[in-house]
């Protein structure tokens, strides 16, 4: 039985939310907060909180701050954001500060459900329509990618690559690519290695601004 924290300052959306994991995962326990201080208070005394479902504009958050402060306190609690904000650089900040995912309130029931089950199986969910819009470089400081890494890709593994930072899940690569979800699940492996990072999320972040179409060639 798995246990979610629903943080959001509208109690409708956190009904509307509820009533989303309620008829994904039976049994399921919610517990709701209306504050930020309130969601701090909830995963201070509930160990058991399998995943946080947390708006970023909510009273006391200060924006990504609250996300960088929860993680400070609670470093191994899981934290999805979910906002009405859609912004794709929005997006990168709070992966940077450790989510994993994003989910849009724009959302429909069965993405948002798709969402939280992607993310409690221990993969990361980014929106796809966000993760695929077009802006200016962030003037942040961000890592960056070494070409000796960059070319040490097969053209398979830039391919997924592309996917993923595009917000596809395996099983979506599997289907666009027309390959197994192991052998994306290996070229994942492959990616991570070469790239020399540890999940996901870093992969995503070092690639988000490289242009594929110059460097995989038809």
């Amino acid at each position: 039985m798995y246990t979610f924290l629903i943080a959001d300052d509208h109690p409708l959306f956190r009904e509307a939310l509820q009533h989303v994991i309620d008829t994904t995962f039976t049994g399921a326990n919610v517990l709701q907060a209306g504050c930020f201080d309130e969601a701090v208070s909830y995963a201070q005394v509930q160990d058991e909180i399998d995943l946080v479902l947390l708006d970023i504009n909510m009273p006391g958050m200060n924006g990504l701050q609250g996300l960088f402060h929860l993680r400070q306190l609670m470093p191994t609690l899981p934290i999805a954001i979910i906002s009405a904000d859609e912004q794709k650089h929005t997006v990168l900040q709070a992966m940077e500060q450790g989510a994993v995912g994003f989910i849009a309130k724009s959302a429909c029931r069965t993405d948002m459900s798709q969402a939280i089950t992607q993310i409690l199986q221990g993969q990361v969910y980014l929106p796809a329509s966000i993760m695929r819009q077009h802006h200016p470089s962030s003037t942040q400081t961000k890592p960056t990618l070494p070409l000796e890494q960059l070319y040490s890709l097969t053209r398979k593994q830039l391919l997924v690559l592309q996917r993923m930072v595009e917000g596809d899940s395996n099983k979506q690569i599997a289907a666009h690519l027309n390959i197994a979800e192991t052998t994306v699940k290996a070229h994942v492996s492959g990616i991570l290695s070469k790239l020399n990072v540890q999940n996901r999320v870093q992969a995503i972040l070092l690639a988000t601004d490289i242009d594929f179409s110059t460097l995989i060639k038809p």
